[in-house]
């Protein structure tokens, strides 16, 4: 029987059994739930482990990859930059990366990446999973060719759409996206929320 911890309200009793299954069954190792309910914190509850051989318990803070969500807080710094007058959605993208405008990319402006209507979605050489979270990769993008030669393209961008806004916020502000959202947001906020890259010329980055 696993050991959920934490807390639940009464109307949110039945939350901790449907995990404890869960958890029980296999069908998770381990995991945390938080719900937040009109402002009130009703369920906060973890239980498990964080590794298959059920080493080490997962804890209240253990860290997750949150995968998707980090495309908001891309999005979340780019809509800062516009805030500030730094980046306009209307302009090209070359304007701030002037590398993009390579293979016919000359007219993709930043809305189009924004909206995931580039005709960019996914990389056109092959990549290791490594490559994915070195920066090396947006010298890849800035080569690609427009999906059948057309921009404004609708298409998800599920590994690249951060590389793209990630790199535009790096040429305007002169640090690297991690940098820049680590002072400017999640410091702010005093959110434990990181972003981790590597370059192959450095060790890993945890910023």
């Amino acid at each position: 029987m696993s050991t959920v911890q934490g807390y639940t309200t009464d109307t949110f009793a039945s939350l901790r059994d449907v995990f404890e299954r869960q958890l029980d069954s296999g069908e998770d190792v381990g995991a945390s739930i938080a719900v937040m309910l009109r402002g009130e914190l009703v369920a906060d509850i973890w239980g498990g482990y964080t590794d298959e051989t059920k080493t080490r318990p997962w804890e209240r803070d253990t860290i997750v990859n949150v995968w998707s969500v980090t495309k908001t807080m891309t999005f979340l710094v780019a809509l800062m930059l516009s805030d500030r007058g730094e980046l306009d959605f209307d302009a090209p993208v070359a304007k701030y990366w002037p590398e993009f405008a390579r293979a016919g990319k000359e007219s993709i402006e930043v809305r189009h990446v924004m909206g995931h209507t580039s005709g960019l979605s996914g990389f056109d050489v092959a990549l290791q999973p490594e490559d994915l979270a070195d920066w090396i990769s947006a010298q890849a993008l800035s080569r690609r060719k427009l999906r059948g030669g057309v921009a404004n393209d609708a298409g998800l961008s599920p590994r690249d759409a951060g590389i793209l806004i990630g790199e535009l916020v790096r040429r305007i502000t002169g640090t690297s996206f991690a940098q820049f959202f680590k002072s400017e947001v999640s410091d702010v906020l005093d959110a434990d929320f990181h972003v981790v890259y590597r370059n192959r010329k450095s060790p890993a980055l945890v910023l």
